[in-house]
């Protein structure tokens, strides 16, 4: 049975920006993180969930961001530009960090302090290693 970090990560505007993350998610990549793979399930219209798996993270910091590198590229995968962060459960067993998050992608800047510009996560990601769908 897997052992709960936390039932909901409430993430902050700055954990989820990219000063927040991107050094610590460059540092994980550059230590040898293994990123086991992508799951997405659509869940109604624009609301979509995230099933993320890695290795050799040192804390869920690195599965919550690649969970976000997930998003941002689904986002642009449909023709959006915005995600909004709703929730993220993480969980850990023998070294194996797993994430399921959601959120909700749309056109235009939704409202709420938990979104990102899929656009400019991407291009974050990219230049931190961390792979998208």
């Amino acid at each position: 049975m897997r052992a709960a970090v936390s039932a909901t990560l409430a993430l902050t505007a700055p954990m989820l920006g990219l000063a927040g993350c991107g050094e610590s998610a460059a540092s994980a990549a550059a230590e040898g993180v293994t990123y086991e793979g992508v799951e997405t399930r659509l869940l109604d219209g624009d609301l979509v969930a995230f099933d993320v798996a890695l290795r050799g993270a040192e804390g869920p910091e690195a599965v919550i961001r690649y969970a976000e590198c997930a998003a941002a590229q689904y986002t642009l995968i449909r023709g959006y530009g915005f995600a909004r962060h709703i929730r993220t459960q993480v969980a850990e067993e023998g070294g194996r960090w797993d994430a399921d998050a959601v959120y909700t992608i749309s056109p235009a800047l939704p409202r709420g302090l938990r979104t990102i510009d899929a656009e400019v996560t991407v291009a974050s990601c990219g230049q931190s290693g961390i792979p998208t769908v």
